[in-house]
């Protein structure tokens, strides 16, 4: 038995997916630079996938810009659009949530003579819109602030947050990292007023190493890649054709039939946040419901270390998370999001985050839900020895 509950991670292919990746790897191959026919159909590939994307934003397929994935597009927004407007303020103001992707970007940005402002959240990593309104001034060149939250699934009001940003200063820009919520949620950027976000292709079924930034038109920004000028200079480098390719196929099915897809999500999440709170000792962090990411949960488990729970799940064929697994190299990094929170300080340690996509099944919740009820008990009586 294999239980795959780690999908915030990374996601498995589809076999849509697998398909126009193997095509453009073994027969349609050529560099999308090249002036003959090999390079004409790769380029056709990258126009494909371009529109793909932006049909499922409302945007112009002019707006989006490959990258190496949601690290990279996260950077170029943060960093490529302070340098670019720099004469017009040097505040910046983000959240104490972020994605690393984010903040430290950000942190890097402070050494350059920035002034970061980090707003705080509530109990449930939901971002103070009042905190927002306070920090935004004429000084305001950029506001980040990703849609989900990766570690405890918390949704922010980017929409009404966006609107406060524009009120306050029109020429400030809004980015958004919607590496967790892209695919899981109807984005319209330009309805929004959000004027750059990130995603990711491995999030949702596709390829890992290749993801997006949306970039509004006339949005001023400056590249951080320099070299032969693809991407009409915003971004050098010979394209990831199979990559793109894949990243266009699988934002075209995520969006199929989509109301279908987050309504069984969001039973997944109800029926698991349910069994859970069955549990002893077990705190389920965030909201719950449609206030909420549909595809996240995350718990602590009093009394028993999150690394050993892991393990022992894995045991049993079932793949979590201990928190971001971007962070899951740097084990003495304690989670900025769930002190920001407020999380007791001896839950800290305690933190297990299940996630899930459309090939999640209850059945496959209900078995983590049993070996979570039976493994637990042992676990304490062991820690207390």
């Amino acid at each position: 038995m294999e239980i795959y509950l780690d999908n915030s991670a990374t996601t498995k292919c589809s076999e849509r997916v697998r398909e126009i990746v193997c095509k453009t790897m073994e027969l349609d191959y050529g560099n999308p630079s090249s002036l003959h026919h090999k390079g004409v159909v790769a380029e056709n590939y990258v126009k494909a996938a371009a529109a793909k994307i932006a049909k499922t934003l409302k945007v112009s397929e002019k707006e989006i810009l490959f990258t190496s994935g949601g690290t990279e597009s996260n950077n170029l927004a943060v960093i490529g659009a302070a340098l670019a407007n720099r004469r017009g303020g040097n505040r910046i103001v983000t959240t104490q949530i972020e994605h690393p992707s984010v903040r430290m970007p950000m942190e890097r940005l402070e050494t350059l003579g920035f002034e970061v402002v980090y707003l705080p959240t509530d109990a449930y990593g939901v971002v103070s819109l009042d905190a927002l309104r306070e920090a935004v001034n004429e000084e305001t060149i950029l506001v980040s602030m990703m849609q989900v939250n990766n570690e405890i699934g918390a949704l922010e009001p980017v929409e009404e947050a966006a609107r406060i940003v524009h009120a306050a200063n029109p020429r400030a820009l809004f980015h958004t990292d919607a590496v967790q919520s892209y695919g899981k949620f109807m984005i319209r950027p330009k309805k929004c007023g959000i004027d750059l976000l990130s995603a990711s292709g491995h999030k949702i079924h596709g390829p890992k190493g290749v993801g997006f930034l949306y970039i509004r038109e006339k949005t001023k920004i400056k590249p951080l890649m320099l070299g032969g000028g693809q991407q009409a200079g915003m971004r050098s480098g010979t394209h990831n054709v199979p990559g793109i390719a894949g990243l266009g196929e699988a934002a075209a099915e995520i969006y199929e039939n989509f109301d279908e897809k987050i309504n069984a999500l969001y039973a997944l999440k109800e029926q698991f946040t349910g069994r859970l709170s069955q549990l002893d000792g077990v705190t389920v962090n965030g909201k719950a419901g449609r206030e909420s990411a549909p595809h996240i949960v995350s718990a602590a488990f009093s009394g028993v270390r999150s690394e050993v729970l892991l393990h022992t799940l894995e045991e049993h064929g079932i793949y979590v998370s201990a928190g971001s697994a971007c962070a899951s190299n740097r084990p003495s990094a304690s989670s900025h999001t769930l002190k920001a929170v407020g999380l007791e300080k001896e839950l800290l340690d305690s933190v297990l985050r299940f996630s899930f996509s459309v090939y999640t099944t209850a059945e496959e919740l209900d078995g983590a839900a049993d070996v979570l009820a039976d493994a637990l008990p042992k676990l304490r009586r062991y820690a207390r020895r």
